[in-house]
Formats: C-alpha cells, sequence, structure tokens
C-alpha cells in the first residue's frame, strides 16, 4: 500500500491519505468506494473516498448502510466541470468500523476531517438520509466552507415525537435480529428493500448488492435506528442556522423519512426550495435522471 503523509495542524486528526487496499473480502465492499479508491485516517477510523473531477467540489454522502457508489453515476455526470468526492462511512463499503455508534454528529466530525486534509475548499454537500442529516450538521458548524445543500430525505427533521420513537424502536429490534444471525432475517430485509426502500427498477442493481450485505451491515443499521430514536438525533433548532441555499430533492414513496412530517422544519430554512421524486428513499439511485437534472440546475445557479 502506498502511502502520503497529510499535514494538518488542529484536530480531528487526519495522519494520512492512502491508494490501494490489502483488506478481505467482505460483501459491503460492493456498494462502497470504487477501485480507484483513496483512504483517509480520521481520529483513528480509515475511511474510503472516491475523488474525480476537477474544479468546484461537491461531496456525497450517503444513506446508512450504503456506500459512495451510490453517487457513482452522479459523479461521472458531473466530472467535467466539479471535483467529486463521495466518502464510505464507518463499517460501510471499504471503510474500517468506528468506536463510536452512527450519528450525524459524529459523520459530521470525521466529515471535518476527511474535508482539513483535502483541502477541499468551499464545498456543496450531497446528503441522502443520515447523510443527509451529517451534511445540516456539518453545515451548521462550518457554514463559510459550505456553498448550497442537496437534501435527499435527510433525517433529524421530522417532527420528534411517540410516533418516531416507536418506529424507530421497532426497526432498531428488527436489524438486532439480523444481528444476532436470525434465520428469517436475509430474506426479511430483502423484502424490507423492494418494497420501502429501494422500490423502482434503476436501482435493482445497487439494491441487490445492499441485500447481499444484510447480515455484514444489520449492526450498523441497529445501531443507527437506536440513535435516531434519541433526542440529540433531532437536527429541527439547527434549520434556521443554515444560511446557504437548499434544495430538497425528496423521494415522496418514503415510509420512514416522510415529507409531511419535515414540512415545518423545512419551512425555517432561510433558503430552501423542495423538488418532489416519485421514489422510495434514495431519488439518486431510483430516479437518476431527474435527481441529476436538478443537482446540475441547484449547482449552475451557486457558479
Amino acid at each position: 500500500m502506498s502511502t502520503t503523509q497529510a499535514a494538518v495542524a488542529s484536530p480531528p486528526r487526519v495522519v494520512a491519505l492512502a491508494v490501494g487496499d490489502t483488506s478481505r473480502s467482505l460483501r459491503r465492499h460492493a456498494v462502497g468506494a470504487s477501485d480507484a479508491r483513496r483512504y483517509a485516517i480520521v481520529d483513528g477510523v480509515r475511511l474510503a473516498y472516491d475523488d474525480v473531477g476537477r474544479g468546484p467540489t461537491v461531496v456525497c454522502l450517503h444513506a446508512i448502510g450504503h456506500g459512495a457508489s451510490d453517487f457513482a453515476r452522479l459523479a461521472g455526470r458531473l466530472a467535467d466541470r466539479h471535483r467529486v468526492l463521495a466518502l464510505d462511512w464507518p463499517g460501510q463499503g471499504w471503510s474500517d468500523p468506528d468506536r463510536s455508534p452512527p450519528s450525524a454528529r459524529r459523520y459530521a466530525e470525521l466529515l471535518a476531517g476527511v474535508l482539513a486534509a483535502l483541502d477541499a475548499g468551499p464545498i456543496v454537500l450531497v446528503g441522502n438520509s443520515i447523510g443527509g442529516a451529517a451534511a445540516i450538521e456539518y453545515a451548521a458548524r462550518h457554514p463559510a466552507q459550505v456553498r448550497g445543500l442537496v437534501l435527499a430525505n435527510p433525517g433529524g427533521l421530522d417532527a420528534f415525537d411517540v410516533v418516531k420513537r416507536v418506529a424507530c424502536g421497532m426497526m432498531a429490534r428488527f436489524f438486532r435480529a439480523g444481528a444476532r444471525g436470525a434465520r428469517w432475517f436475509p430474506t426479511a430485509f430483502g423484502a424490507y428493500y423492494r418494497s420501502a426502500v429501494l422500490m423502482r427498477a434503476p436501482a435493482a442493481a445497487q439494491r441487490a448488492r445492499i441485500v447481499a450485505s444484510a447480515a455484514e451491515i444489520a449492526p450498523i443499521l441497529a445501531d443507527a435506528w437506536a440513535g435516531f430514536a434519541r433526542s440529540e438525533s433531532d437536527l429541527r433548532p439547527l434549520a434556521p442556522r443554515i444560511g446557504c441555499p437548499v434544495l430538497f430533492t425528496w423521494a415522496t414513496r418514503d415510509r420512514f423519512v416522510q415529507l409531511g412530517r419535515s414540512r415545518p422544519a423545512i419551512g425555517t430554512f432561510p433558503q430552501a426550495r423542495v423538488v418532489k421524486l416519485p421514489a422510495g428513499h434514495a431519488p439518486q439511485l431510483e430516479t437518476p435522471e431527474p435527481f441529476e437534472a436538478e443537482v446540475e440546475s441547484f449547482l449552475a445557479t451557486l457558479a
């Protein structure tokens, strides 16, 4: 493995950047960063990422249990005009596990370390689900570094009530059964993904890869859903602090992160626009053409 040292003046602690890999093969790797991936070691966690193109930087942040390849098509479309970074979150794709449980706050901290190492400059963040929540966290902490946000069904904006806590608890129990190795879990996980997450045909290939990695990612999913039920996952107080332009690309068939329950919080963003797309949870995978067109149009307004 070849390694290039990255000097950082202050925390978060970014130790090195690397190209290549010697990890054993895991099914979750198929969802992650490409064969050209690089690595950043941030606060002791080795994170994989793709880095393509040249120009103003766009950073893509995936949903829990997914990986950087969720944004491979978008990166290909933008690379002639933009530098596109796409990360694998800890324990997902090619990234190593973290000692901390998954949360938007933790992911924003790790993102800050990667961006400091890469000297990315002012960025546009494109985030789906917990990736969108991490984008909100990062933008609230580093407003001068963020030119705009594209948020696809981000977590943290819906009403924090008993409905949410019960739903999150049920999902956490479902994934804990998978982490324990319940025989029925792989079949149930596949049905869940087909009927409630990635419903449309364009997402079929990525859906199959994610479903194949069910046993590996179940512990991460269980921890994430348990965290969604805790008060620190409520990002609504941050919304009025996000001064940059925000484009919401909302998958309207989402059964868990619902537009109606998030509308009040969306209305508190100073500069926000909502586009509805007929998808289940990840419009970049299910409705790629209209999603990419909306992103391109949004980026053009920031030029």
